[in-house]
Order: C-alpha cells, then structure tokens, then sequence
C-alpha cells in the first residue's frame, strides 16, 4: 500500500489569492432586535437547499458586529445592484456608526424585523436556525420567511472579483 502523500498546509496568502478568484455575490447583511441594528458587508453567502429555503452566511467572530447577530437571530441578506459600490463601502467602513450607516440608506423592515434595503437588488430575510464556529468565522444557518424583489427592472449586479467590483449585466452575463 503506497502512504498518503504528505501534504503542506495552505498559507493565509494562498487561500485569499485564490478565493479572490471566485467571483461573489456583494451582498449587505443587516439585522435589528434586542441587542440594536447592525450591518456589514459580505460576498460569503450561498443556498443550502430550498426545501425549507435556507442559506448560509459567514461572518468573522471578531467582527463588532458579530454580537448584533448573535444575539438577535435575525438577518437580512441585501443583494446590491451594480451601481451600489458606494452602499458596500458604507457597510464595510469601520469609521461610520451603524446608526449613520442606516440613516444613509432607506430601508423598512420584512417579516424578521432586519432592515431590507430598499435599493438592494433582492432582500432575502429570515432567522437564524443553527449557528456553527470554523476557524476565525461563525457560519449562520438562515431559514428564510420572506424574499423582496424591490425593482424586477433592476440592470445589473454587483459582484466581488479579483479585489474590484464589476456590475454584472443581465443582458452579457
């Protein structure tokens, strides 16, 4: 019998080298409740399965705004459209307070009760069904129990490839 090959680990660098290569979906993820609203920015979200429609979002533990989540059980994935790069950095700038970040974009609120950005190209909201700790991250498991399509018309997406934005057209995508 031949012995498993011995395998070096992966660097940090070689991992976000290559996943900076596999385009994303920009998305915001937003939430409310008992412990306040929050929001940020992120590309790691994808479906588990659509019977009981769920997906899955990861967010680092470090994170300030990991405790929002955490505690309210709640989120809002807001898919942007590709004219909203301004919308992703608002989220991802750790300058701006999450109450500027909210007044800076209109929003309401869907059946969970997390801000659904009404710009946003859909808004998929739902509740925190299971949550499980890898590495760095937390991986929320999120039942979903409303998606919005605030502007059928929408021209484009935005996506998160090779560290640039590029909006995606339907027409050429």
């Amino acid at each position: 019998m031949t012995p498993a090959p011995h395998h070096t680990p992966v660097s940090v660098d070689a991992f976000r080298n290559g996943m900076a290569l596999m385009p994303g979906a920009v998305t915001v993820i937003t939430t409310d409740g008992p412990e306040g609203p929050a929001g940020f920015t992120a590309s790691a979200v994808c479906s588990v399965t659509d019977s009981p429609p769920t997906l899955l979002v990861c967010m680092n533990r470090s994170s300030f705004a990991h405790r929002f989540f955490a505690a309210n059980q709640v989120l809002c994935v807001n898919v942007l459209q590709g004219q909203q790069q301004d919308v992703s950095a608002l989220f991802a700038n750790r300058e701006v307070s999450m109450a500027e970040r909210f007044e800076r974009c209109a929003h309401r609120t869907l059946a969970s009760g997390a801000p659904a950005l009404d710009d946003a190209l859909v808004n998929l909201d739902g509740r925190i069904v299971a949550t499980h700790d890898v590495g760095t991250h937390s991986v929320f498991y999120v039942e979903l129990s409303e998606v919005r399509i605030p502007s059928p018309e929408a021209q484009s997406g935005l996506a998160y490839f090779n560290r640039r934005y590029h909006a995606l057209d339907p027409l050429t995508a």
